[in-house]
């Protein structure tokens, strides 16, 4: 089955031909933590579920953040099928460019075993809506400079009483309380 791989330190696309197994995904990465997410149309991108922790380099995909190499693969319905966009279309979907804010942030997050994706419930309206630490990161990134600040402060603070899953769920209903 033809792939893609991104190495995060070395910026390098590249086609693989892989065997598709229960195990490969997990080969890949070394790690039995994967995180999925299928912001490419018909593609599913994988990545290490614990890239934060080990302090992996952070990028975009579009506009999906990810943390460190990335192997990505054709999805069609249930099953993993060849990949269908060009690298030359991968690539000017591909921004290594990070606001400071992110960076801050992921050195501060790169102390916890917080992952991205993991969805949490917040109040809306009166209802429960799902949301993810990807999409608090995303809004407070866009935010002023003193809000900015504030995250950060607040975030380390966090960290440093194991709290961090909390502070993120507060942050993310707050953002909701204030849109």
């Amino acid at each position: 089955m033809k792939a893609i791989s991104i190495n995060i330190q070395t910026q390098d696309i590249q086609e693989l031909d892989i065997h598709m197994q229960p195990n490969t995904i997990y080969t890949f990465f070394s790690s039995i933590l994967i995180d999925e997410v299928s912001t490419i149309k018909n593609h599913m991108i994988y990545t290490d579920g614990n890239a934060i922790s080990e302090s992996k380099t952070p990028f975009f995909i579009g506009e999906q953040l990810v943390v460190g190499d990335v192997l990505i693969t054709g999805k069609t319905t249930l099953e993993d099928s060849d990949t269908t966009i060009p690298i030359k279309e991968l690539e000017s979907l591909i921004s290594y460019d990070l606001s400071p804010f992110y960076k801050d942030v992921f050195v501060s997050l790169s102390k916890t075993d917080i992952n991205l994706y993991t969805p949490f419930d917040v109040m809306q309206d009166g209802k429960n809506i799902q949301l993810n630490n990807e999409w608090v990161l995303y809004v407070f990134n866009m935010a002023d400079d003193k809000t900015r600040e504030y995250f950060l402060t607040e975030l380390k603070k966090s960290i440093e009483v194991s709290s961090t899953v909390e502070f993120m769920k507060k942050m993310a209903q707050l953002a909701v309380n204030s849109a």
